[in-house]
């Protein structure tokens, strides 16, 4: 006999209430930020309620600083809490480790309600029985021993001041949930056994902790990876027999490396903290995210906040797992800083800048950094390839190759350096049109056009023959500059 479980994504009677619960034991991984996302963008698109809760029963693993750096992170990706640390809320506290008392008088209301009961059974005990049922290719469930005690005898050895867990009593019918991403997933009766909830030293279980907190929390909607399907079986038995209200679940597909395998540390950054400090932007971030399983279901690629709030929804997740690629995320990145005001991407290279030149004074001047920011604008993937492109501009050098050596060899290259250096100094208005304009009237005084006005001029400034606009690079290194390096140190 099954019990059928329904969890439509139109069903819902009252607001969206949904959560992220992270544990703090590491860093924010991609997939639990994906999972975190698609959870917000579903709040945010029905005008619901985005939870943040702490799940940080495993006091040996859990520690304040990842908690700090989890809070971090999604503070960087801009997605805010409704309820949670620091925020508070009408179900406070958002951690587990300060809810153990909610979940011990959870607990003893299903031992009064017969719908769970003390196991007395010691760790060894436990431990000889998997390994005789493992010996003789058994399902590895508990045997029931202190299910069948009689009422008397728990209560001597409850007297007795025995050591005990409680265990829930499974009950004998199957399970079918339908999920809103994978359809429908059944679970045979006989497959699960009478589960611990509440260990013996007063320690709740991390499946027990979820369901009272959901129920107690009123979420509606459990958006989480696939790898959480095996233990709905057990959270549907827990709701079952509290009585409380389901939520609707959906299960979404794990994200995988360019191999197929499980995203890992071996492919490389997936710590949403090293991604910041590498350079890509959160809005950047988000939209590769969003596109990890959700697609609006045309070709469009590149989506602010604002679009994926307005077209997010749970029936365009696929049920295929999702691949990440770095190199797709660095080319996104860069669509995303194209999109940026010139005076953002500046305060962003800004600290970048000044690790590279710790000296340079300009690099405190926003107008400064507004020029720097429209030379590297079409150029960067992610904001720390800055320095590396601004290295020939801010420094210069020799020819880097035969072809800017090539472009310094020009006849008349040097007559090309004094003209245009003169008509610079001509300048009133200081910008990149009056700069080009100058470097036209330098070309038609000698007679040069073409790369070979173009070349000699950027080979002689950077030691390239290629880069950024011209006149974008000689309205970052200023007259004074630009004089010194065509015209020599003693120029004046």
């Amino acid at each position: 006999m099954s019990s059928p479980i329904s969890s439509s994504p139109t069903s819902t009677t009252g607001p969206v209430r949904v959560r992220f619960a992270p544990s703090p034991t590491g860093y924010l991984h991609v997939g639990g930020a994906r999972t975190a996302l698609f959870n917000w963008l579903f709040a945010r698109h029905h005008g619901g309620v985005f939870v943040l809760r702490i799940e940080d029963t495993d006091l040996d693993r859990s520690t304040a600083e990842s908690e700090e750096g989890l809070l971090r992170d999604l503070r960087w990706l801009g997605l805010d809490w409704d309820e949670g640390p620091g925020v508070g809320g009408p179900h406070a506290p958002y951690r587990q480790s300060e809810r153990r008392a909610i979940y011990q008088n959870a607990a003893r209301a299903l031992l009064e309600a017969g719908k769970a009961y003390p196991c007395f059974c010691p760790e060894e005990l436990l431990e000889a029985k998997r390994k005789a049922a493992e010996a003789a290719g058994a399902p590895l469930h508990y045997d029931g021993t202190c299910r069948r005690l009689a009422e008397s005898e728990v209560r001597r050895r409850i007297a007795a001041g025995e050591p005990y867990a409680i265990r829930m009593a499974v009950p004998p019918h199957d399970m079918v949930l339908d999920d809103l991403i994978r359809g429908r997933v059944e679970w045979k009766a006989d497959t699960l056994g009478d589960f611990i909830i509440l260990r013996s030293n007063g320690m709740p279980v991390y499946n027990f902790c979820v369901v009272v907190d959901d129920a107690e929390m009123e979420i509606t909607h459990v958006l989480r990876g696939d790898d959480h399907l095996t233990n709905t079986h057990r959270q549907l038995i827990i709701y079952e027999a509290l009585g409380k209200p389901l939520p609707r679940f959906g299960h979404v597909s794990m994200i995988l490396g360019p191999d197929k395998a499980k995203l890992s540390k071996r492919h490389g950054t997936t710590s949403i903290g090293q991604f910041a400090a590498e350079g890509y932007l959160p809005e950047a971030m988000v939209n590769y995210l969003a596109l990890l399983g959700w697609s609006e279901g045309n070709d469009q690629e590149v989506y602010t906040r604002e679009e994926l709030i307005a077209k997010f929804s749970l029936e365009r997740i696929g049920s295929s797992a999702a691949v990440f690629d770095q190199t797709k995320l660095a080319w996104m990145n860069g669509l995303h800083i194209r999109r940026l005001a010139p005076e953002r991407l500046g305060k962003l290279v800004a600290p970048i800048l000044r690790e590279a030149w710790p000296h340079d004074a300009r690099l405190a001047d926003p107008a400064f950094l507004r020029k720097v920011a429209l030379l590297l604008q079409n150029h960067l993937h992610v904001l720390r390839e800055a320095p590396a492109h601004l290295k020939p501009v801010f420094e210069g050098g020799p020819p880097a190759d035969d072809e800017a050596a090539a472009a310094l060899a020009v006849p008349g290259a040097d007559a090309l350096h004094a003209a245009f250096v003169e008509e610079l100094a001509k300048i009133v208005d200081w910008k990149r049109e009056t700069i080009n304009e100058a470097l036209k009237a330098a070309g038609k005084k000698t007679g040069m056009k073409g790369k070979n006005l173009f070349m000699p001029i950027r080979a002689k400034l950077t030691g390239l023959a290629h880069g950024p606009d011209l006149g974008l690079i000689i309205d970052v290194l200023g007259l004074a500059e630009v004089r010194r390096r065509l015209l020599g140190p003693t120029a004046g």
